[in-house]
């Protein structure tokens, strides 16, 4: 007989996205037209030297740097919020102030698996591609963070 894993479900993924422009936090749980969440850390946290006697010398890297990568319907208001706060950030970092550019958290936190990520430092890489086709598709949107902690 085999074992029974626990059921997943993206409505059980709560996330926050706040930044101190922002008048209140952008909140989701698997809603606001949002196709999906993915977290990547950017650090190696080994790095192996090989000398040409094949002495390994391992080393442990330092830092937390990721990205949060959102896929969201380009229609959803999800969009239109990331959209706006851009769009703020950019309006002010071109009149000289890059004061709230890398103010942005993110948290997402899976109820039932318990598993969270908080992110600090995050701040926009681009503005996403937009399709213009027949039929309505999803853009995607990537913020670099500073720090990434994993729970």
């Amino acid at each position: 007989m085999s074992a029974q894993s626990a059921t997943y479900s993206f409505l059980d993924l709560s996330v926050v996205i706040n930044n101190p422009v922002l008048p209140a936090p952008i909140t989701f749980a698997g809603n606001l037209g949002t196709g999906s969440l993915t977290v990547t850390m950017h650090t190696e946290r080994t790095v192996l030297d090989t000398a040409a006697d094949g002495t390994v010398m391992p080393s442990y890297v330092a830092g937390d740097s990721g990205a949060f990568t959102m896929e969201a319907q380009q229609t959803s208001s999800l969009h239109q919020a990331l959209l706006d706060l851009y769009n703020t950030l950019k309006a002010a970092a071109d009149n000289g102030d890059v004061s709230n550019w890398a103010a942005t958290t993110i948290s997402a936190r899976n109820i039932i698996s318990a598993s969270q990520h908080r992110g600090t430092g995050v701040a926009f890489s681009k503005i996403p591609d937009k399709p213009y086709v027949a039929q309505g598709g999803r853009v995607t949107w990537s913020l670099q963070a500073c720090n990434i902690d994993n729970a």
